[in-house]
């Protein structure tokens, strides 16, 4: 037991040193490339820092484990807004744009409130995946449309943080991102794995376990990239980051998982898919009154999630 519970700690450190990289690579693509960091958050950092709930999730589906397949993706969303948005405004205030309220919080909000429809009959379907699929490549595409029609506009301007500047080659900074990736993929890969021997130690059920333990680990590069982001005053990809990967979890990860294999969804309990959308829903107020999530929203926001594992913690009995 001891040694993985050192081996957890161990990927902490290397989740924040390869969420350091992603940042910077990210950030300074940004600015070479004319994008705004919120572009760069919603996309590139996004999709990357959401690899491992992908890779989870096909995984869960080739084993017929739906359980853990689609309570990763809820389970990620979940931690995504109440802890790791939560935790970054705590760090920093995190300020918000004209694009996130105009259409990137929408967005996500009718996806999360439109996905858990198909839900109903018990099953994600094929050609439920599918559409998923198409709209991840839609709003992928729309994203950077917008984005360069208000900075044609004048009205989306790139970040100018004194650390990261325009010098240097684009190259650079795409190596940068992909070892921030690797190294991200492998940290939450090692916690995963420790954190899940830990937990089933313990006798906890595996439906818990896809809920919590692996959809917090897999959610680690979302937590480690946000807060460095939030901590060098990179506001725009620390909310990005959280908007684009739950918008490619709902999307993406299940319409992925779906069209490998149709996942059964009769097991979802009524609480987990209530706070998911709960949490999407509140946080447009919080965006929308004073245009930044404070830090005293950042400790509601958290402290809700400590409600909910209080709530549904329960379920893990022997």
């Amino acid at each position: 037991m001891i040694l993985p519970l050192l081996l957890i700690l161990v990927s902490f450190a290397v989740l924040f040193f390869g969420a350091e990289l992603l940042v910077r690579g990210g950030a300074s693509m940004a600015l070479k490339l004319g994008l705004s960091p919120l572009v760069i958050g919603l996309t590139v950092v996004a999709y990357g820092t959401s690899m491992p709930e992908l890779i989870v999730s096909l995984k869960a589906a080739f084993n017929g484990q739906p359980d853990i397949a689609i309570g990763n993706v809820v389970g990620s969303n979940i931690f995504n807004i109440a802890v790791i948005l939560g935790l970054s405004a705590m760090v920093f205030p995190i300020a918000t744009n004209l694009q996130v309220l105009k259409w990137d919080a929408p967005l996500l909000v009718v996806v999360t409130l439109l996905v858990p429809l198909t839900f109903l009959d018990g099953e994600v379907q094929r050609w439920e995946a599918g559409v998923f699929l198409v709209g991840a490549g839609l709003s992928t595409w729309w994203t950077i449309r917008l984005a360069r029609k208000d900075e044609c506009s004048g009205r989306e301007i790139a970040a100018d943080v004194p650390e990261i500047r325009r010098a240097g080659r684009l190259w650079k900074d795409v190596v940068l991102i992909g070892a921030g990736l690797i190294v991200l993929v492998v940290g939450s890969r090692l916690l995963v794995d420790n954190a899940t021997v830990v937990a089933r130690s313990f006798r906890v059920s595996e439906a818990v376990i896809g809920l919590t333990i692996i959809a917090a680990g897999t959610s680690m590069p979302e937590l480690a990239t946000s807060v460095v982001a939030a901590f060098r005053g990179q506001s725009d990809i620390a909310l990005g980051n959280v908007l684009g990967s739950n918008l490619f979890n709902l999307l993406f990860v299940l319409g992925g998982a779906s069209v490998v294999q149709p996942v059964r969804t009769a097991a979802m309990n009524p609480l987990d898919l209530g706070v998911m959308i709960g949490l999407t829903v509140v946080l447009l107020p919080f965006l929308f009154t004073g245009k930044r999530v404070t830090r005293a929203e950042g400790l509601m926001l958290v402290a809700t999630y400590g409600v909910y594992l209080f709530l549904m913690w329960p379920k893990g009995g022997a």
